[in-house]
């Protein structure tokens, strides 16, 4: 991977992993309620919200479409989080305590972004943002299929490698809407 994609990537991720310990302070772990397709219609909101603004042009809600990619990169944080957590019945669970969890999901994401940057060369620095915004769609609504079909797949890779990739096409809409300005 490119140095100045990782730096990026890195700023980014630290960008994000900040605004989840500043929400965990102010709400808690209120997302603990949530089962998991829960979360995934929460970033599907996110991510629809996204192209809607992209088709449309302008917005009315005063929230650019950077904080709804890395809302999409903290749900599905926390969606591996909550898969991690199955067994665990608490509610609340202190910040450092999930920060080590938090890194390891991110941790894991970014290898997988670093082995197909190899392998794609930074294709996707010539992709338009409304394509990787599609791109995330379809990776929903392939999670949302698999949690229909009760996590079962033929041959098709599981939730986890969907939510990381959404999370490493959304590190480079940041990135790229970063380059913008």
């Amino acid at each position: 991977m490119k140095r100045k994609t990782e730096e990026e990537y890195k700023d980014i991720i630290e960008e994000c992993k900040d605004l989840f310990k500043k929400k965990t302070k102010d709400y808690g772990t209120a997302w603990r309620v949530l089962r998991v397709p829960s979360i995934t219609d929460q970033i599907f909101i996110k991510a629809q919200r996204i192209r809607s603004v992209q088709e449309k042009g302008k917005q009315k809600i005063d929230e650019n479409i950077s904080s709804e990619f890395k809302g999409i990169i903290n749900y599905c944080l926390i969606a591996m989080m909550q898969i991690e957590l199955n067994n665990d019945s608490r509610m609340e669970i202190q910040y450092e305590e999930l920060e080590p969890l938090y890194d390891k999901f991110a941790t894991q994401t970014h290898d997988l972004l670093s082995d197909k940057n190899h392998d794609y060369g930074e294709a996707w620095r010539d992709m338009r943002i409304s394509s990787i915004t599609d791109i995330i769609l379809m990776k929903l609504l392939r999670v949302k299929q698999i949690e229909d079909n009760e996590g079962e797949t033929i041959v098709s890779e599981g939730v986890i490698a969907n939510y990381q990739d959404m999370i490493n096409y959304s590190v480079f809409s940041l990135i790229m809407l970063s380059n913008e300005n």
